[in-house]
């Protein structure tokens, strides 16, 4: 009811808001109608600066930009004139600047003076557009222009055509500092200079000294010159002039550069015959200001814009022209339309505001009448509908009480049933113990039993504690976990705790010691509680810690705050920054370590550090180690019930607490030899369970040779060392688990031969599908039953006997191809061909095999063992023997060059080695021809 009442007040408000937005908007709008005014676009303000505006290929340029610019209305263009003052275009730069330009375009007069400055504008932020011509520096934003080399190419390539490679050139530069005609100078010398037949007879410089006097004295003194390439057009044109003047070499050739369309320059004085060609150079005026607005548009662009050159001669300047003309007379046509199109859009913006405004206001005053009355009606909906809401609510409200009590019995049921089934638990349990007990301490136990034994009572503890772990867990869910509050010395406590460890701290080499950073005192808390916390945390650090690791045990009296401090330290494999996060949680196991067990253990220790008005941290580091801290109030926070109040509790620790912790860690002392035996079959068992492990090894060991490994890295290294028959491998297990153990095993050529039973406790179909992916040969879960894994183990073995005597019995390339392993395939092939190949060398060696294939000896001689059932040299000796068989009866050769083919160099050996393998000579065996 509430809700609709909410939404009725605030379609109310909406109404109302509503109504004063299209008062403003009529406003607004009205007011833009009105005052004939409009929202304008953006405009970006492009500076330009350029040199001596008034020659014709500046012209050409600024009348590009110009028509460019005109069909953008978001562009306010500055263009500033600097003549050939390098000086005065520094200082024109410096103004745009200051005018707050959004981009500058730039055609430097030369290259060293405008490099500082622009560098200086480029590093301001503002984009900077070089145009014609560069700087010495890669500080600039793009360049547009010709490539003056390749210009310079061009010309050149023009000239060694029209002289046929041979023939006098004069060359005519401009500003001998300004990088155009610096390009254009070395691309017409470079490429001229390949033909040794061109001569250069003279560079001159249109802006040097006496420069019309010397071009006069050298046209008169060198009348031989064919070709004369000019910097420019306007260069080019005063060169004809000079040499009609003096009457000089009528058939010269002129080269220019720039190609305008202009009246007496560029393509008029080629037409005019006054030019043998011009090599076109763009202005890039257009191509300029389209990039300029791609930067300031945040568009794609490059900064390096190459224009096209093209020659321009006799034989295509009458079409350019007419193009040109025709181009020029558009553009005009363009202009006078552009500006008639502007003024008819200011008239069509007035007149469309006006009407906007009256559409406005009676399209505002439609939908407020409208929303008016949609909103009368929706009023009346929602009372309506808050009564319905209303009675639902309550509806609703009594179904959830129904509903919360029903969940309340079924959990108090599931609360039942667990209990119960623990308490059930724990009976077999205590049945299984008790007689357990009194049979390992009878003086009449057989030797040979007490292993068995010792392994069941070891893992009726654990399973008991897990058991323990579980109620007391729900005893703290349900808030039935009693506090039993004593008073002790907490260093006392600490030691007896601590001394439990020592032997186990023994066997794995581990540098364990406790340090009190106070004087003795005591705490007053839940001794039982605290001494299942610290059980539970020294175990992790003793299960996580390699042997030559470093455990500590740190106590401190926190005197300000009344606490005392517990840290225990180590220096094993440590936890990511996520496991450290979630250590705590229950049931929580990391990702990264192997290692695992039912997450339950930290997860208690935090809720019963709780209990006691205490905390629980820990700080971890993964390859560094980890560090758990514990802080209690020393004096007691927690209300004592009355009949603890009087309680004396013992302040000695319960022994069989110890024993559930602690026995994970010793392992029952079975001798464990790793040595060679006479067995026929050799088997790598590969288990972190160490009771599991040794109670299979002791199983096994009568009819095999056993070969132990706790880790998937030391297994791997066993079964590089031996080569075994078989490999039987847990899952879950430290450094490399049992899958990734397998698939390295079946994809190495010289251990894919071995068989593979992985046994383990995951029984889900995936893990199962998993584990066959991998190639296994067998998966066995847990709990298993020993006869079926020794019949599994006969059964794959004779498998593979079955197998090898198969794919051996005749050494033929044939039965080798179809071997069931791809890699067992390949290694096979791989040494019979080098056999065969060397079936004439009399010298070949084991030696040389194993360089060939990259394995060692030892390693080469177990897998052709396993795989052929021979040894090397009784495998190349039978392969020799049967291919003189085949040599004696279809070759038509001596005896003498058949033992030369098959690697024999005395015909008298060969014929004994034969005799004895088939008890015939080879003589007899090619006179019978005995098959």
């Amino acid at each position: 009811m509430n809700k609709g009442i909410k939404n009725l007040k605030s379609r109310t408000e909406l109404v109302s808001s509503l109504f004063y937005i299209i008062i403003l908007l009529y406003i607004c709008i009205a007011g833009l109608g009105c005052n004939g005014t409009e929202n304008e676009e953006h405009k970006f303000k492009i500076g330009f600066s350029q040199v001596q505006s008034d020659d014709d290929w500046r012209k050409t340029m600024n009348s590009e930009m110009k028509r460019e610019v005109s069909f953008h209305d978001n562009i306010e263009f500055i263009k500033k004139d600097a003549g050939e003052n390098a000086n005065k275009q520094i200082a024109q730069i410096e103004e745009l600047v200051k005018a707050k330009v959004d981009l500058l375009i730039v055609c430097p007069i030369a290259s060293i003076p405008l490099t500082p400055i622009l560098e200086k504008v480029y590093q301001s932020g503002i984009p900077v557009v070089l145009i014609d011509r560069r700087i010495n520096s890669e500080n600039y934003t793009s360049f547009i222009g010709g490539s003056n080399y390749e210009i310079g190419k061009i010309a050149a390539k023009y000239a060694i055509n029209l002289l046929k490679k041979k023939g006098n050139v004069l060359v005519i530069k401009g500003i001998s500092n300004a990088s155009p005609f610096i390009d254009r100078e070395k691309g017409f010398i470079d490429f001229i200079a390949q033909e040794k037949e061109i001569k250069i007879i003279k560079e001159l410089e249109d802006h040097q000294v006496d420069y019309e006097k010397e071009l006069i004295n050298v046209l008169s003194k060198h009348k031989d010159i064919d070709i004369v390439f000019a910097h420019t057009d306007f260069i080019a044109k005063h060169i004809y002039e000079i040499n009609k003047k003096i009457g000089g070499n009528p058939k010269l050739k002129i080269i220019g550069v720039d190609g305008l369309p202009n009246p007496g320059l560029g393509m008029d004085m080629v037409d005019k015959k006054q030019l043998t060609a011009t090599v076109t150079y763009p202005t890039g005026g257009q191509e300029a200001i389209l990039t300029a607005l791609d930067i300031l548009n945040k568009k794609p662009f490059a900064k390096i814009n190459l224009l096209k050159e093209t020659v321009i001669d006799s034989s295509n300047v009458n079409t350019l022209f007419q193009q040109s003309t025709k181009i020029n007379s558009q553009q005009i046509d363009i202009d006078k339309r552009q500006e008639k199109i502007n003024q008819q859009i200011k008239i069509t913006k007035n007149q469309t505001n006006i009407i906007l405004a009256i559409s406005i206001t009676l399209a505002l005053m439609i939908i407020l009448g409208g929303v008016l009355l949609f909103y009368l009606n929706e009023n009346k909906k929602i009372r309506i509908k808050i009564e319905n809401q209303n009675n639902e609510i309550i509806k609703q409200k009594n179904n959830l009480e129904i509903l919360i009590e029903k969940l309340k019995e079924a959990s108090d049921a599931k609360f039942n049933f667990f209990t119960n089934i623990s308490h059930e638990l724990r009976t077999p349990l205590t049945l299984i113990m008790a007689p357990l007990e009194d049979t390992l301490k009878s003086s009449k136990l057989h030797f040979t039993l007490k292993g068995n034994l010792e392994l069941i009572e070891r893992n009726a503890n654990r399973l008991l504690r897990l058991i323990n772990q579980l109620m007391d867990f729900r005893k703290i869910e349900e808030g039935k976990m009693n506090l039993k509050i004593s008073t002790f010395d907490l260093q006392h406590f600490i030691s007896e705790i601590a001394f439990n460890f020592n032997n186990l701290a023994k066997k794995k080499n581990i540098v364990y010691n406790t340090k009190f950073k106070a004087e003795p005192f005591n705490i007053s808390t839940d001794l039982e509680m605290l001494d299942k916390v610290l059980f539970n945390i020294l175990s992790n650090a003793f299960k996580f810690t390699e042997e030559y690791g470093n455990i500590s045990i740190i106590v401190e009296n926190n005197i300000k705050d009344n606490t005392a401090t517990i840290r225990v330290i180590d220096n094993g494999i440590g936890m990511t920054e996520e496991e450290a996060q979630h250590a705590f949680d229950i049931f929580y196991q990391g990702h990264s370590s192997t290692l695992q067990g039912t997450g339950i253990g930290l997860s208690l220790s935090k809720e019963l550090i709780h209990l006691l008005n205490g905390t629980i941290q820990i700080n971890s580091k993964k390859g560094l180690g980890t560090e758990f801290i514990i802080t209690l109030p020393i004096i007691k926070e927690v209300p004592i019930p009355l009949d603890e109040q009087n309680s004396n509790t013992a302040n000695t620790l319960d022994k069989s607490i110890s024993g559930l912790y602690i026995n994970d860690f010793i392992p029952i002392e079975i001798e464990n030899n790793n040595s060679i035996s006479n067995a026929e079959y050799t088997i790598i068992l590969i288990e972190d369970n160490v009771d599991l492990r040794e109670f299979l090894k002791n199983k096994l060991n009568v009819n095999y040779e056993i070969i132990t490994a706790e880790n998937g890295e030391d297994g791997l290294n066993l079964i590089y060392e031996y080569i075994p028959d078989l490999v039987i491998t847990d899952i879950i297990m430290p450094k490399l688990n049992g899958f990734a153990l397998t698939e390295i095993i079946k994809n190495d050529v010289k251990t894919s031969h071995i068989p593979v039973i992985q046994l383990t406790a995951k029984n889900a179909n995936e893990d199962q599908i998993e584990g066959m992916k991998t190639k296994a040969d067998a998966y066995i879960t847990k709990p298993f039953n020993f006869e079926y894994l020794e019949e599994t183990i006969n059964a794959i073995l004779k498998n593979r006997f079955t197998l090898k005597n198969h794919f051996t019995s005749e050494l033929t390339s044939e039965s080798k191809s179809n071997m069931p392993n791809k890699l067992d395939r390949k290694f096979i092939n791989d040494f019979t061909s080098i056999v065969e190949k060397n079936l004439s060398n009399e010298n070949v060696s084991v030696d040389d095999i194993c360089r060939e294939i990259g394995v060692s000896r030892v390693q080469l001689y177990r897998k052709v063992r396993a795989l052929l059932g021979y040894n090397i040299n009784e495998y190349i000796l039978s392969v020799r023997l049967q291919r003189a068989k085949y040599l004696l009866l279809n070759e038509n050769i001596t005896i003498s060059e058949v033992a030369y083919k098959v690697g024999f160099s005395s015909q008298a050996y060969f014929s004994t080695v034969f005799k004895s393998k088939f008890n015939i000579t080879p003589k007899e065996f090619k006179e019978k021809k005995v098959i």
